[in-house]
C-alpha cells in the first residue's frame, strides 16, 4: 500500500471572502485526463511568466484583491516556500497559454484558470485530473482547494472531478 502523507492537513492560506474548502481523495484509481484537440501540456518556466500572469489576471478580474503587477507576482511566485515549477501545469494551443493549474507542495490547488476562448471544452477538468495524477504519484493522500461560495460554475467543475466539501470541525463545548 502506498505511503500517503498529510492525510488531514488544511490549507496554509485562506480566502478572505465566503469560501468552501473542497477535497479530492487521491488514494484510489483516478480517471485519465482527456485533453481538448490541439492542446499540449507544459510545466512553468520563466519564459511563460507573462502569459501565465495575463491569464491569471484575467481570471481574477473583479476579485477584492487585484493581482499584483508581473514583476511583483513573479518574485512572489518564485520565492514562495511551497513553489515547485513542476506543480504549475500550463495548457497551450496554437495561440498561446489557454489554461493553468498551479498547485503548492502541500497538495493545495492555488489557482485554476482557463482562457474564455478555451472554456467549455473540458480543459479545466483535464487540468484538475492531471494535477490529481501528479500529486498521487508524489504520494499525497488528497488535494485541497478553496472556491468562492457564489462561484457556481467552478463548484460544478470541482464536483464533477470528485471533489467534496470538507466538513467544518464541530465546536467543542466547555
Amino acid at each position: 500500500m502506498p505511503d500517503y502523507r498529510r492525510e488531514n492537513r488544511g490549507p496554509t492560506r485562506l480566502l478572505s471572502l465566503p469560501a468552501l474548502l473542497l477535497r479530492r481523495d487521491l488514494r484510489g484509481p483516478l480517471p485519465a485526463p482527456q485533453w481538448p484537440v490541439g492542446v499540449h501540456l507544459r510545466t512553468y518556466c520563466p519564459e511563460l511568466a507573462g502569459a501565465v500572469h495575463a491569464l491569471l489576471r484575467l481570471s481574477h478580474q473583479g476579485d477584492s484583491e487585484p493581482m499584483p503587477d508581473l514583476t511583483t507576482w513573479q518574485a512572489r511566485f518564485a520565492t514562495d516556500a511551497e513553489y515547485d515549477p513542476q506543480l504549475c501545469f500550463i495548457a497551450c494551443d496554437g495561440h498561446g497559454v489557454v489554461g493553468v493549474a498551479h498547485c503548492w507542495t502541500s497538495a493545495y490547488l492555488k489557482d485554476l484558470a482557463v482562457h474564455p476562448r478555451a472554456r467549455r471544452q473540458g480543459l479545466g477538468h483535464a487540468l484538475l485530473l492531471h494535477a490529481f495524477e501528479v500529486l498521487q504519484q508524489r504520494r499525497e493522500a488528497c488535494l485541497d482547494l478553496q472556491v468562492l461560495s457564489h462561484n457556481h460554475p467552478a463548484r460544478r467543475l470541482y464536483q464533477r472531478a470528485g471533489m467534496a466539501p470538507v466538513p467544518s470541525p464541530t465546536p467543542v463545548r466547555l
